[in-house]
C-alpha cells in the first residue's frame, strides 16, 4: 500500500471513530450472547434477502440455523463503512449478531478482522460464502484449529466465467475463469465441507477435484404458493426479474431485447414485456420504451408474477440453480428459458414447452403460452412438481447434514 492510500486509510478511519463515538456505537464483548453450537457466516455484503437468490437463500440459511438453536455471527467484506442498517437490524431482530463498525469500551477502533479473532474461541463453524470471501478469511478463521470450514460455493464461479468466454471468446474473461479456478479448487482443499448449489455444478466441480464425500448440494429455498392463481385470460405482458450487477442479467436481457422480441412482435406486436431488477445500468435503462418497460428495483414484485402471462429469462451463461425460475415456479407463472436457466429443475414433459437454445425457438415457446390456454395451464399445474426438490425440508436435512 502506497503512504498516500495508507494515510488516507488511516484518516478515513480516525473520521468513522470519532463519528462511532458520538453515535454511542459501543460493542461490549463481554456481553455476546453465545449459544452452545457457533456459527459465523461471512458474505460479501449483509444478505439482501429481497434483491437477489444467492442473498434469499443464504438468508433461509441463516433462518435454519436459529431454528435448531444455533448461535449465528454474520459479517460482510464489503460496504464496511456503509451497511444498510434496515437489513442489519432485520437479521438482528432474528437474533443474529452481526457485525458492524464499532469501538469497544476502551475506545479502540473494532474492526471486522479484532471482531472475528474475539468471537472465534467460541466458533464452532465458519460458513464463508462464496469464493473470494474463502479466500480472504479461511486462513484467519482456521487460527482456531477445532473450527469445521465450510466452503458454500454459491455458484461454480469458473463454470460461469467459462461460458461467458465460449460466448463472448474475450480472453479477459478465459483469464477470470482460470483465475477462479485456482481458487476454488484451493478452497476445496482447504475446506471440510464443500456446498454446491446443484448436481449440475457438483460434476462439473468433480473434473477438476475428487473428493465428492465433502460436497454437499444445498439449493434455494422454493415453496409452491398454494392460493387462487389470476386467470389466464386476466393476465398480460411477459416478465423479467434479475440483479443487474449479476452480468448474465444484463446479457439475458439484452438477448431478449434485440433477438427475441422482435420475431415475437413479428407475429403480436401488442405483446409488452417488464423488467424488474436492482442496481440497472445505464445500458439496460436505455432499452425503455412503451412496450419493454426496465423498472429498476421494485420492493414487492408479486404483482408482476400475479398478472403477467409469461416469464421469461434468455440466459445464455451462468452457473447454478437461478432463483428467479424457482421464483415463477413458485407463483405458478409459465415460463421460457434456456438450458442454462433450467440448470437443476426437472421440468419432465414440460421441458418441450419451457426450454429452447435459439432465439427464434425462445419466441416461437413464448407465443405457444402465450396464445395457448390450454399449454398454458398445463405448465402452470407442473409447477409443484418441479418445485418439490426445494422443499424448506429438504434443504433443511442438507444443511444439518453440513453441521453434523
Amino acid at each position: 500500500m502506497s503512504i498516500y492510500k495508507d494515510l488516507r486509510l488511516k484518516y478515513k478511519n480516525h473520521q468513522l471513530k470519532v463519528a462511532l463515538t458520538k453515535a454511542k456505537k459501543v460493542l461490549d464483548f463481554s456481553k455476546i450472547p453465545y449459544a452452545n453450537k457457533n456459527v459465523l457466516i461471512i458474505d460479501s455484503i449483509i444478505p439482501e434477502f429481497d434483491k437477489d437468490s444467492g442473498s434469499r437463500r443464504l438468508f433461509k440459511i441463516i433462518n435454519i440455523l436459529l431454528s435448531h438453536g444455533f448461535g449465528v455471527f454474520l459479517i460482510a467484506d464489503k460496504k464496511e463503512y456503509k451497511y444498510n442498517t434496515d437489513y442489519v437490524a432485520h437479521y438482528r431482530k432474528l437474533g443474529v449478531m452481526v457485525y458492524e463498525p464499532s469501538i469497544d469500551q476502551t475506545g479502540a477502533f473494532v474492526t471486522k478482522e479484532t471482531f472475528i479473532e474475539a468471537i472465534l474461541p467460541k466458533i464452532d463453524f465458519a460458513w464463508l460464502h462464496r469464493a473470494d470471501v474463502f479466500k480472504t478469511y479461511s486462513q484467519l478463521v482456521s487460527s482456531n484449529k477445532s473450527i469445521k470450514l465450510i466452503y458454500d460455493m454459491v455458484d461454480f464461479h469458473y463454470l460461469r466465467f467459462i461460458r461467458e468466454w465460449e460466448n463472448t471468446k474475450d480472453s479477459k474473461t478465459k483469464m477470470e475463469a482460470e483465475k477462479y479456478l485456482d481458487i476454488e479448487v484451493e478452497n476445496c482443499r482447504l475446506a471440510d465441507k464443500i456446498i454446491t448449489i446443484s448436481e449440475q455444478d457438483k460434476n462439473a466441480l468433480k473434473e477438476f477435484y475428487s473428493e465428492e464425500n465433502k460436497m454437499v448440494t444445498i439449493g434455494n429455498v422454493h415453496q409452491f404458493l398454494d392460493v387462487e392463481k389470476t386467470p389466464f385470460k386476466h393476465r398480460e405482458g411477459l416478465f423479467f426479474v434479475g440483479g443487474f450487477s449479476h452480468k448474465p442479467n444484463q446479457d439475458a436481457v439484452l438477448f431478449l431485447y434485440h433477438d427475441i422480441m422482435p420475431l415475437v412482435w413479428k407475429k403480436n406486436k401488442h405483446i409488452k414485456v417488464t423488467i424488474v431488477g436492482s442496481y440497472p445500468t445505464k445500458d439496460m435503462l436505455d432499452l425503455n420504451s412503451d412496450r419493454f418497460k426496465v423498472l429498476g428495483y421494485v420492493e414487492d414484485i408479486s404483482e408482476y408474477f400475479n398478472t403477467s402471462r409469461v416469464f421469461v429469462a434468455p440466459l445464455r451463461y451462468g452457473a447454478g440453480v437461478k432463483g428467479k425460475i424457482g421464483q415463477s415456479l413458485e407463483y405458478g407463472l409459465p415460463l421460457v428459458t434456456t438450458p442454462i436457466g433450467a440448470e437443476g429443475f426437472d421440468f419432465k414433459a414440460q421441458a418441450d414447452h419451457v426450454i429452447d437454445t435459439t432465439a427464434q425457438g425462445l419466441a416461437n415457446k413464448i407465443l405457444k403460452l402465450y396464445q395457448d390456454e390450454t399449454v398454458w395451464k398445463e405448465v402452470s399445474e407442473a409447477s409443484k412438481e418441479v418445485l418439490e426438490p426445494f422443499s424448506i425440508s429438504h434443504i433443511e436435512e442438507q444443511v444439518l447434514k453440513v453441521l453434523k
